[in-house]
């Protein structure tokens, strides 16, 4: 894009920082949104009872890998008013400050193994033997793609941590050469090969396991991302993914599981993309909704690009 045209993109997008401006505006048209695929379920509803709320508008979905979903704002330039992502980091890394300028964190989640009942060795399977199952020539699992998805790094992190947990040098490596042709772009592509008998197992989000109604191993709290007081210890694992350059690496440390939204720069549609943003961060509202799906809500919570923030969102962060 010129220089010219980018420098208007974000003059438009300062002007939206100003919640008296934007509110004055009638909220109507389409509302583009890209979210994780674990997102799909609650964004659903989330969406419907927007549309409910403000008739006059119709709310445009596009599911995929969050970082997919980035590169799709950052790389291809596509029309974008509300990016939601399954890991607040890829709003971070990908898109601020050129494409974006703050992001908001407003859910978690923990890894799960899903499985169904017709999954082999399900009478067998623990929390504490796992790893033992898995590896088994006889059994098939499934993960997503590092680089498109973050459920795909975070089974990685998972696996790393696992080896320190349960004393198994090498396990992560060991998981990686199994089963690579059951690797898809995002989590929810995985459900299909499960429900096919495909595979017996999922590394995958509870929430996601549990909108499909899935039966899942919960994994210990010191490897499943799911603690924020655990945070230093899943820091001691990283992996690393593709960087915003080509031949580039991004190194990506372990943390607890956090959502992240905003307002691409070049949102064609600001006045809408706020009252979505508003609605799902609302507590009695979208917050409501992803609760009721398995997604705990993390509002408010201390957001590094506070002063970026619109006025109208601000009392869902926390200035550090």
């Amino acid at each position: 894009m010129k220089n010219g045209g980018a420098a208007l993109i974000i003059l438009v997008s300062t002007l939206f920082q100003s919640s008296a401006f934007s509110e004055s505006l009638p909220v109507t048209g389409e509302i583009i949104i890209f979210h994780a695929g674990s997102l799909s379920v609650p964004f659903r509803d989330i969406a419907a009872a927007f549309e409910k709320e403000y008739p006059d508008v119709q709310v445009l979905r596009e599911a995929a890998g969050s970082r997919t979903c980035a590169r799709k704002i950052a790389d291809l330039e596509r029309p974008c008013d509300i990016f939601a992502s399954a890991d607040y980091a890829v709003i971070d890394s990908l898109l601020i400050p050129e494409h974006a300028a703050w992001n908001i964190k407003f859910a978690s989640n923990e890894m799960v193994i899903a499985y169904t009942k017709d999954s082999k060795a399900i009478q067998e399977i623990t929390r504490d033997n796992w790893h033992r199952i898995l590896l088994r020539s006889d059994i098939r699992f499934g993960r997503s793609e590092p680089n498109t998805d973050p459920c795909g790094y975070r089974t990685l992190l998972t696996l790393k941590l696992a080896e320190g947990f349960y004393d198994l040098p090498g396990l992560a490596q060991s998981f990686s050469k199994k089963d690579q042709r059951y690797i898809r772009p995002k989590e929810t592509d995985l459900l299909a090969l499960l429900e096919t008998q495909s595979i017996d197992y999922v590394f995958i989000y509870r929430s996601v396991a549990e909108q499909h109604k899935l039966k899942w191993i919960t994994l210990p709290d010191k490897i499943n991302l799911k603690r924020p007081d655990f945070a230093k210890h899943y820091a001691a694992v990283s992996v690393g993914l593709s960087g915003t350059a080509p031949n580039t690496i991004i190194k990506r440390q372990g943390e607890p599981m956090i959502y992240g939204v905003t307002i691409p720069r070049n949102a064609p549609n600001p006045t809408g993309a706020q009252a979505f943003a508003k609605f799902l961060l609302d507590k009695k509202k979208g917050l409501a909704i992803l609760e009721k799906n398995g997604q705990p809500g993390l509002v408010p919570a201390v957001s590094s690009t506070f002063s970026k923030i619109p006025e109208a969102l601000k009392p869902f962060a926390i200035q550090p």
